[in-house]
């Protein structure tokens, strides 16, 4: 498989086709990064240099690569049927996933409507939120507020609620009316080097009564967060905020909205940071490890409530004018509930609990190393911020990101913060090869 991949990208030219996703194309394709296979905690790339995988390919293969009992639950279903609507129409086995994601998720939050990405799930989220509004006779919540640094996808919604400036600039003409955001909760000159959630911030959530006083509780439809910011550099949420901002969505009657997309499936601790946290909200939106990345999918899963207001109307009649040509995809689905079974036979949550403290130790070794000036972490996830270089922002950070993977070890670089994120089943060694190697890009390219 590696030869043939190796043949047919000989020729420079065949790179040209791809307009790659979040990548700088032209600089990429000059020098390119190739993966051809993968198994266990190891990719291996084109060359045959095997790469260790610091990052669950993009935050999605918590359960390590190669898993046979995934690849035999596809096989099996796409013999079996490869593919049926869900318009009108359905199958076993997406009804069979509902069921089994609900035995994990928080208390009362028990439907589950079936995305492809979590960009469709978060706009998936937002339009239930105006749908449940609309159907309690509250047509006027039409106000969405998210948080800056947030990021929630890359659909219209999803840009519009989130707080990433370079996702937003482009398209700020066409984004969504009527959305305001909380201020982030980052907060390296008090907090730096803050193991775990940070004492300090929690206040910050006090906002939201700020833009409740301005546009009326009776006008705001849904609060939407990351519980932690990943693609923004593993932000965490400050001990007590994620209570508060549930206490005052509830006291107005605004749907809280959990973007679990990173979050889920065991990446701090437990099934769900809400769980972990123990903030309940309203709607949770997932993708990525549902199916340890074999298949796009995303589910979102609402409270009772929301769906029960919903499901009014002649019976004759849809009741929410929304869905995907591949929501609850039986193929997609086959690989989610193998992934399931893996997480409950492996106990890869409770793994990543008991292994947050030995994770803590060997990331925040890197304290003191040059240009380093902040490490934050939560359960298997942590990011390493570095101070941006004299060269522009992003430098420092793109070099220790090229550096380690030219010398085996997979990380992910979002500006100058260097994110680790490894698949549940990692071992001591392997987080102290992942550390050793972070360690020496850093001292490297100083």
């Amino acid at each position: 498989m590696a030869d043939l991949q190796l043949n047919s990208l000989s020729n420079a030219s065949s790179l040209e086709h791809f307009w790659m996703p979040f990548t700088a194309n032209r600089q990429f394709k000059a020098n390119p990064r190739l993966l051809a296979k993968a198994e266990g905690m190891y990719y291996t790339d084109i060359d045959g240099n095997k790469v260790l995988d610091a990052t669950a390919g993009l935050w999605c293969c918590n359960a390590g690569h190669g898993r046979k009992e995934i690849s035999e639950a596809v096989s099996k279903q796409i013999q079996q049927m490869d593919y049926a609507p869900s318009f009108q129409m359905g199958h076993p086995i997406a009804f069979e996933l509902a069921e089994r994601l609900t035995e994990l998720s928080p208390e009362g939050l028990n439907k589950v409507f079936f995305t492809n990405s979590g960009s469709e799930s978060v706009d998936t989220a937002l339009k239930m939120a105006l749908c449940y509004h609309r159907a309690n006779g509250q047509a006027s919540r039409t106000r969405f507020i998210g948080r800056e640094m947030g990021y929630h996808g890359v659909g219209f919604g999803g840009i519009s609620v989130g707080g990433l400036s370079n996702n937003r600039k482009a398209f700020s003409g066409q984004l969504l009316q009527g959305v305001d955001h909380l201020p982030h909760t980052l907060d390296i000159q008090n907090a730096a080097f803050t193991r775990g959630l940070s004492p300090f911030g929690a206040e910050k959530a006090e906002v939201l009564e700020q833009l409740v006083t301005l546009h009326g509780a009776e006008n705001i439809a849904a609060v939407i967060v990351e519980p932690m910011s990943g693609s923004a550099g593993v932000i965490l949420p400050p001990q007590g905020y994620l209570k508060r901002l549930r206490e005052i969505t509830k006291k107005h009657g605004i749907l809280l909205i959990f973007d679990e997309v990173i979050t889920a499936f065991g990446r701090v601790g437990a099934a769900f940071a809400s769980q972990r946290w123990g903030v309940i909200p309203d709607m949770i939106t997932t993708a990525k490890a549902i199916n340890n990345g074999a298949i796009p999918m995303g589910a979102v899963f609402v409270q009772d409530f929301i769906h029960d207001t919903c499901m009014q109307g002649p019976i004759e009649l849809i009741e929410f004018f929304h869905g995907y040509t591949y929501s609850g995809h039986p193929v997609a689905a086959a690989a989610a509930l193998a992934t399931l079974s893996i997480y409950e036979n492996e106990q890869l949550f409770e793994r990543s609990f008991e292994l947050e403290r030995y994770f803590e130790e060997a990331v925040h070794s890197l304290k003191g190393l040059p240009n380093v000036i902040d490490i934050r972490n939560t359960g298997l996830v942590a990011g390493i911020q570095l101070a941006p270089n004299a060269q522009g922002a992003g430098k420092r950070g793109y070099g220790v990101f090229e550096h380690c993977f030219r010398h085996g070890t997979l990380v992910r670089a979002t500006g100058d913060i260097i994110a680790m994120s490894p698949p549940l089943i990692v071992d001591k060694r392997e987080i102290d090869q992942m550390v050793n190697s972070l360690s020496d890009a850093i001292n490297t390219v100083g």
